[in-house]
């Protein structure tokens, strides 16, 4: 059984940061299992995180705009014509890791069966992996308009300051009905030690369930771009336990 978990915030939290940081946790706890990073926000720094710069996109295979690596094969349906067109943009990192960009997506309201199809063929694809990470576009709605599955895990990520943290019980709301009663929860980003009262304080404020806080890292200064940050991964290593998720080699 795959287990699903969505980071969610706006731009500029550090989103891609804890993916990618929660992605290298995951690595060393379950060194032989898969892991999809599915990149859904629409800046696309998941790839470039990674030095990939990816233009292969399930918008595009939507669209038809989709350069192929090879030949398209003979005599497939639709619906298999999508499942394969999928597996052509899949990027391997290594040999356990893909990532996969869905950049723009169509709504649910569409009732072109192309919906139904790119939906039914990433949940094929999907649970074909242990782990799924998703880097998502601000809450969970736009991710479901995409793939419809279960997210065991919605980690809403928030900067340390009243708006921020306003901001994060509006994502929680819109995200709730989504996350289908599964765990979800604000980790509070680039965080100083001295501000950790009063922001508990204001968590309480707005009746927020908090997983976590994540101090400031400055070296990410240094790596805008690969978004590698040794506090982020040590901080998700000490909140790792918090998360509905199997630990360990409970994963089966």
């Amino acid at each position: 059984m795959t287990v699903s978990i969505a980071v969610t915030g706006k731009g500029g939290s550090g989103k891609t940061t804890v993916v990618k940081a929660l992605w290298k946790v995951i690595k060393e706890k379950h060194p032989d299992k898969t892991v999809l990073l599915f990149d859904n926000d629409l800046t696309g720094e998941l790839g470039h995180s990674f030095g990939k710069d990816i233009r292969q996109t399930i918008y595009g295979i939507r669209s038809g705009k989709h350069e192929y690596k090879t030949g398209i094969p003979d005599n497939m349906t639709k619906q298999e014509y999508i499942e394969w067109a999928l597996e052509d943009i899949l990027v391997p990192l290594d040999d356990n890791t893909d990532i996969i960009v869905s950049w723009l997506i169509g709504s649910k309201d569409c009732r072109c069966p192309i919906t139904k199809q790119i939906n039914d063929a990433l949940v094929k694809l999907i649970n074909r992996y242990d782990f799924v990470i998703f880097d998502c576009e601000f809450d969970l709605k736009y991710l479901y308009q995409l793939v419809d599955i279960p997210i065991n895990v919605t980690l809403v990520i928030a900067r340390p300051n009243e708006a921020s943290i306003h901001l994060a019980k509006r994502i929680e709301e819109y995200s709730a009905k989504y996350a289908a009663g599964e765990q979800l929860g604000v980790v509070l980003n680039k965080v100083n030690k001295q501000e950790i009262e009063p922001l508990m304080e204001l968590l309480n404020k707005y009746d927020l369930n908090t997983i976590g806080t994540i101090p400031k890292d400055d070296e990410l200064k240094v790596n805008r771009v690969s978004k590698d940050s040794k506090v982020v991964e040590t901080s998700l290593e000490q909140l790792y336990y918090r998360l509905n998720i199997p630990q360990n080699e409970e994963v089966q």
